[in-house]
C-alpha cells in the first residue's frame, strides 16, 4: 500500500485519485510521518441490466397464466386474500 505525505496529496490529488481508481489500490496519507488517513477505492456499483442479466428473459404460458389468476385474485388461483404482511 503506498503511503504519502499530506502536501503530495494537496499538490497532486486528481493523480493520486486516478491512480487509486485506475490501480484500486489503497494509499495511505501521513502527516509528519503519522498515518492520518487512508483513501481506497469505491465498491463496485452494479447497473439495474447487470442485477437483472442472470434472470429468465419470459415466463411459460402456464406461468403467464397463473400470475394473471394471481394477481387479480380469481377463482383457482393460488392466492385466497391478500395479506398485511406486517400484522
Amino acid at each position: 500500500m503506498p503511503i504519502i505525505t499530506a502536501t503530495e496529496l494537496a499538490r497532486h490529488t486528481r493523480e493520486i485519485l486516478d491512480q487509486v481508481a485506475r490501480c484500486g489500490e489503497a494509499v495511505i496519507v501521513e502527516r509528519n510521518q503519522i498515518p492520518i488517513a487512508r483513501i481506497v477505492p469505491a465498491e463496485p456499483v452494479m447497473t439495474a441490466a447487470q442485477a437483472l442479466e442472470g434472470l429468465p428473459t419470459g415466463l411459460t404460458a402456464t406461468q403467464a397464466d397463473s400470475w394473471l389468476r394471481d394477481s387479480r385474485g380469481e377463482p383457482g388461483s393460488d392466492v385466497d386474500e391478500v395479506r398485511d404482511p406486517w400484522v
